[in-house]
């Protein structure tokens, strides 16, 4: 007998003050329904692709309901998280005979008007399906706690952050789904907290001592029937459950799961302090000299500005313009209406732009600056990187301009620039650049690591601080959590 196994994914990292919103018009314009889902993810290095490859090859039929990745954006609308719950119910009780539901969601999309939106999103499908068997595949860096995963029978997240085992998690959520159908057997399953919250720019799973952590659920993998999940947790997404956490999924039973995720948030929290010291953070003047001070080294500087949130901040772009840098890219800075000035003007044009600084105050405001139009256009490719390989991406209207020696690539819709896409695409290469500035948080450094000859992580007066004391919480309890309290006294959930 075929197994028919749903597939839904519903996927948003929100920056809870980043005042645009990401409305139900915004996952619509990224959502493949149905047939589209295979023909997009069929192959790609993506949670759908992940699950296709497993449902393939053991004869089952994936049975597809919709699939919207916003990436990381600004909060939820409410409306957009009920027509998507209301479709997911939809397409579970109309779909005809189930086996099994593969549900895709980030653990970090915030909405006004839910206190969890993915326990949301899982407690709708429990209810309309009481006795389905469910996996949800989270991203590493989702805030969960046991609440957000109480109706669901599997849950497992990304392993690496960058994220370059996003089809391996859509591997294990589909596998251990299968496994749980075919034997009967459900396993246990634990989340612990270290009560621990670090910022995105310390959370690369490379980084010591985050790296020995994981190697220790690799190990306890090693030595057991169960998958661990390391997650690191999103700072700019305020909830009461923001933060690191552990899930267990053992299959010698609940008491396993949940001894194995207590000894290892044990672990984290007492290396907490160590955690902050992995990465050395810049200030912006600092890296512009050291870049200055490296040009003609042989490859790029990368200087990364991972406080801009939204893709348009000017802080950087104000302070390489100033510098004598040699030739410097500023990939993917996200300001539709300076895309549209410029295809307005057209290739060739001089155009002056205000480019950038529109999200919010803290972006550093518009910079006022004539350019010359290289290219104009719409723009859509498939992610080269391993990062999501194969995997979709819609630029809308772009355009590349020139400032003296400062390239930018404007975009309509927002996007990662994290490997060489941004260059590619222009018949370009990283390589040619003295100085790249990038706006990321842990996903370039698979591929700029090899390639350049330093990143210097700087830090700006935006929306993502890597002190994250300075983060405004209304819902998340500070006083229980590092490094705002020194010792939490009761350090485990």
């Amino acid at each position: 007998m075929t197994r028919r196994i749903a597939f839904a994914g519903f996927n948003l990292e929100s920056v809870t003050a980043v005042p645009q919103v990401s409305t139900r018009a915004d996952f619509e314009r990224v959502c493949f329904r149905g047939a589209e889902i295979p023909a997009q993810y069929r192959g790609t290095n993506t949670v759908a692709g992940g699950a296709l490859q497993v449902l393939d090859a053991a004869g089952a039929e994936m049975v597809p309901l919709f699939h919207s990745l916003l990436g990381a954006l600004g909060p939820a609308a409410d409306d957009g998280v009920t027509a998507f719950a209301d479709e997911l119910v939809a397409g579970l009780t109309n779909s005809g005979p189930l086996d099994g539901l593969v549900l895709y969601l980030h653990g970090a999309c915030w909405a006004p008007g839910f206190a969890d939106v993915e326990r949301h999103m899982i407690a709708r499908a429990r209810a309309a399906c009481p006795d389905l068997p469910i996996a949800v595949a989270l991203d590493y860096h989702g805030n969960i706690d046991a609440a957000t995963l109480a109706e669901a029978d599997i849950a497992v997240a990304y392993r690496h952050s960058p994220h370059i085992d996003m089809g391996q998690t859509g591997e294990r959520a589909s596998a251990a789904l299968l496994r749980m159908i075919q034997t009967g057997k459900t396993p246990g399953l634990a989340v612990a907290r270290p009560n621990v919250v670090i910022p995105s720019i310390l959370s690369a799973t490379a980084l010591e001592p985050l790296a020995s952590l994981i190697a220790r659920a690799r190990a306890e993998e090693a030595a057991g029937d169960c998958d661990i999940s390391v997650m690191g947790g999103f700072a700019y997404a305020d909830s009461a459950n923001t933060g690191m956490s552990v899930i267990c999924l053992d299959w010698q039973g609940q008491a396993a799961a949940e001894e194995k995720a207590t000894r290892l948030a044990e672990k984290i929290h007492e290396a907490r302090a160590a955690l902050f010291d992995a990465v050395p953070i810049w200030q912006m003047d600092e890296a512009i000299a050291e870049a200055a001070r490296m040009r003609g080294s042989g490859a790029p500087v990368v200087i990364l500005e991972h406080a801009d949130r939204m893709n348009d901040s000017t802080h950087g772009l104000r302070a390489a313009l100033k510098a004598d840098l040699g030739r410097v890219m500023v990939p993917f800075l996200l300001d539709p209406e300076s895309a549209a000035a410029a295809h307005a003007a057209g290739a060739g044009a001089e155009v002056t732009l205000h480019l950038g600084g529109k999200s919010a105050p803290e972006t550093g405001g518009p910079l006022k600056l004539p350019v010359r139009v290289l290219w104009t256009g719409e723009k859509r490719f498939a992610v080269s990187g391993r990062y999501q390989q194969g995997a979709p991406v819609d630029l809308g209207l772009t355009a590349l301009v020139e400032a003296g020696s400062v390239r930018i690539s404007i975009t309509s819709h927002f996007a990662f620039a994290v490997d060489g896409d941004p260059f590619y695409i222009f018949d370009e290469r990283p390589e040619d650049y003295d100085v790249i500035l990038l706006r990321s948080k842990t996903h370039f450094r698979d591929f700029y690591t090899p390639l350049a000859a330093a990143i210097l992580v700087t830090d700006t007066p935006d929306l993502g601080p890597a002190d994250v004391r300075l983060i405004p919480y209304a819902q998340l309890d500070t006083s229980r959590v590092y490094p705002w309290c020194a010792d939490p006294a009761h350090p485990i959930e």
